[in-house]
C-alpha cells in the first residue's frame, strides 16, 4: 500500500512508519510538523530507504496537504499527528483546537476530494485511519467495566476534548460523504523512543539520575498500559482488514496503578543501572504532589472486538514490555539526552 503518515516523527507515530517501511513493505510519506515532541532520530532505522520519504508540513496547511495527496497518490492515510500532553492542553487549550479539531477536519476535506477524483476500484480500496485515544470516554469507576467501541463520549480535558471533536468529524465525513473511514481508539502507550515528558520514559530518566520523582496525588489513577509496537501492529491489521465506518479499541490488557508504575521502573532501574550513591533504592525518591485538576480516575478497553475480527492480541505482557522499554532507555542516551536537556525542568508527565 501507499500510506500518508501523518505526525509520523512522534512517538507513536515513528513506530507506524518503521513498522510499515521495515516489516511491511509499504510505501510511506510522513508528514509532520516537527513540533517539540517530534524527532527526526527516530526515524534514523527508515531513513534512505526506497519506500520512505518525509515531508515537512503543517497539517493546517490545506493547500500543502492537497500537493502532497496530488502527488503521493496515497492509498490510505493513518492520521496521527496531534497535540497530546494533557497538562499541555491544559495550560494552552487553543493549540489542541487548532491542530486536533482544525487539523484533522482540514486532513478529512482534502482527503475526500482527493478520493472524489479516483476511479471506482481506487475509490473502493482507500482508506482513512483515524487513531484517537481511550480518554474520549471520560473515566471509569475502579469496578466499572472498561471502554468498549460504543461506550458514550464524556471528556474531561481540553485534550480528549479535543480528540472526541475530532472523531466526530471522521464520522460525520463517513455518513455525509461516504468517505470510506476507520477509528481506532487506544490505552496508554509505552516503548522505545518515548518523549521524555510522558510518565514512563520521565521516571525512568529522573531515577537514573536520582531525581525526586514525583507522584500525581495518591498514585492510585489506572491506566491500561499498550506497548507501542504492539499499537503499531494492530494499526497496520485495521487500516488494511479493519471495516469501513467501524470502530475498534485498542489496549494492553494491562491495567496498574501509576504508583505501581513507578515502583516496577524504579526497581528495573535499580537492577539494569549503576547503584545510586550508599546502595540507596530508587523507590527512596517517590514524592506525591497535588493532583492536577480533572485527573481520570481509571481507563481500561475492552478488545474483544480487534481480536475477533482482525485476529490481533498484544504480544507482550507488560513485565515484558516496561523491562524492554528501561533497558532500551538505558541504552540510547544519544536519543534522549538532547531532548531531556531542551525540556528540562517540565512536570510530571501525562499519567493517563
Amino acid at each position: 500500500m501507499r500510506i500518508l503518515v501523518t505526525g509520523g516523527a512522534g512517538f507513536i507515530g515513528s513506530a507506524v512508519v518503521r513498522h510499515a517501511v521495515l516489516k511491511a513493505g509499504h510505501d510511506v510519506l510522513n508528514v509532520d510538523k516537527l513540533t517539540y515532541a517530534a524527532s527526526t532520530d527516530s526515524l534514523i532505522p527508515v531513513a534512505g530507504r526506497p519506500n520512505y520519504a518525509f515531508s515537512q508540513t503543517d497539517i493546517c496547511d490545506r493547500a500543502a496537504i492537497a500537493r502532497l495527496f496530488a502527488d503521493f497518490k496515497p492509498e490510505a492515510v493513518m492520521h496521527l499527528a496531534a497535540e497530546s500532553h494533557v497538562d499541555r492542553s491544559i495550560e494552552a487549550p487553543e493549540d489542541f483546537i487548532e491542530t486536533n479539531v482544525v487539523g484533522t477536519a482540514r486532513m478529512l476535506d482534502v482527503a475526500r476530494h482527493y478520493w472524489n477524483g479516483l476511479d471506482a476500484a481506487g475509490k473502493a480500496g482507500f482508506r482513512f485511519h483515524h487513531i484517537s485515544t481511550d480518554e474520549v470516554f471520560g473515566a471509569l469507576e475502579f469496578d466499572d467495566p472498561p471502554f468498549c467501541e460504543t461506550t458514550p463520549y464524556d471528556p474531561r480535558s481540553p485534550y480528549s476534548a479535543s480528540k472526541a471533536s475530532s472523531d466526530h468529524f471522521v464520522r460525520a465525513w463517513h455518513h455525509t460523504y461516504g468517505l470510506p473511514v476507520v477509528i481506532t481508539n487506544c490505552t496508554n502507550n509505552y516503548g522505545p523512543y518515548h518523549f521524555p515528558e510522558k510518565l514512563i520514559p520521565l521516571i525512568i530518566l529522573k531515577a537514573l539520575h536520582g531525581e525526586p520523582l514525583p507522584v500525581y496525588g495518591k498514585g492510585d489513577n489506572i491506566r491500561d498500559w499498550l506497548f507501542v509496537e504492539d499499537h503499531a501492529e494492530a494499526l497496520l491489521e485495521v487500516v488494511t482488514r479493519g471495516r469501513v465506518g467501524e470502530t475498534y479499541a485498542i489496549g494492553g490488557n494491562a491495567e496498574r496503578r501509576n504508583l505501581d508504575v513507578v515502583e516496577v521502573v524504579c526497581d528495573l532501574v535499580d537492577e539494569l543501572a549503576p547503584a545510586l550513591a550508599g546502595g540507596k533504592p530508587r523507590r527512596s525518591l517517590i514524592g506525591f504532589v497535588a493532583d492536577r485538576p480533572g485527573h481520570d480516575l481509571r481507563y481500561a478497553m475492552d478488545t474483544s472486538r480487534i481480536k475477533a475480527e482482525l485476529g490481533w492480541q498484544p504480544s507482550r505482557s507488560f513485565e515484558q514490555g516496561i523491562r524492554e522499554t528501561v533497558a532500551w532507555f538505558l541504552a540510547n542516551e544519544a536519543w534522549w539526552r538532547p531532548l531531556r536537556a531542551r525540556y528540562a525542568g517540565q512536570r510530571l508527565g501525562k499519567a493517563g
